[in-house]
């Protein structure tokens, strides 16, 4: 019968792809104590998948250090998948934090209407001086674009979610009626 077969679905995916749940014992997590063992942090199901979704790509954009906690703190908050949240933050990592963080600079300063800041790097103490000019416009940069990847990262996977559950139940729903003609 080959409707019986299982198919593969987007769980199976996620469960190969992020860090293995012997992440639970990790000494970071006992930061936040027992609210990092629920069970409902690590299972994945559309809404969790969701959520994760947006608070990785948020906390990605966020230009502080320790992005990761930030995420696993907000996953704990919100009752997301824990391990996908944190393991999504490193869509920034040293090859793509150059382009993205001068992306969310630009934004800020187009929304903060400020002029472009005449970048010229010097290592010396008048050029980290100058840095907090550099710094609110690329703030609030951040937080626009981490919220407006936040909600597209939250809608494109609970659609793909949504829609590949429904595409496994149709192919289901067509193998079955085809068995059940050649029974007749």
């Amino acid at each position: 019968m080959c409707f019986d077969r299982k198919p593969f679905v987007p769980r199976k995916l996620l469960e190969r792809l992020v860090p293995h749940r012997r992440v639970r014992e990790h000494p970071s997590l006992r930061l936040f104590g027992t609210a990092a063992l629920h069970a409902n942090l690590w299972h994945l199901n559309r809404r969790s998948v969701a959520r994760a979704f947006a608070i990785g790509l948020f906390c990605a954009l966020l230009p502080v250090p320790g992005q990761m906690l930030v995420a696993a703190g907000l996953a704990i908050l919100f009752a997301a998948n824990l391990p996908l949240s944190v393991t999504l933050v490193w869509v920034t990592n040293p090859l793509t934090i150059p382009p993205i963080f001068l992306t969310c600079y630009s934004v800020g300063r187009w929304i903060l209407g400020n002029p472009p800041y005449p970048f010229e790097f010097r290592w010396n103490f008048e050029w980290i001086m100058d840095l907090p000019a550099i710094a609110l416009p690329l703030l609030v940069g951040s937080l626009v674009c981490g919220l407006l990847a936040a909600l597209v990262g939250y809608a494109g996977a609970s659609w793909f979610w949504r829609w590949y559950v429904v595409r496994i139940w149709r192919t289901r729903h067509k193998e079955r009626i085809k068995h059940a003609l050649h029974l007749d």
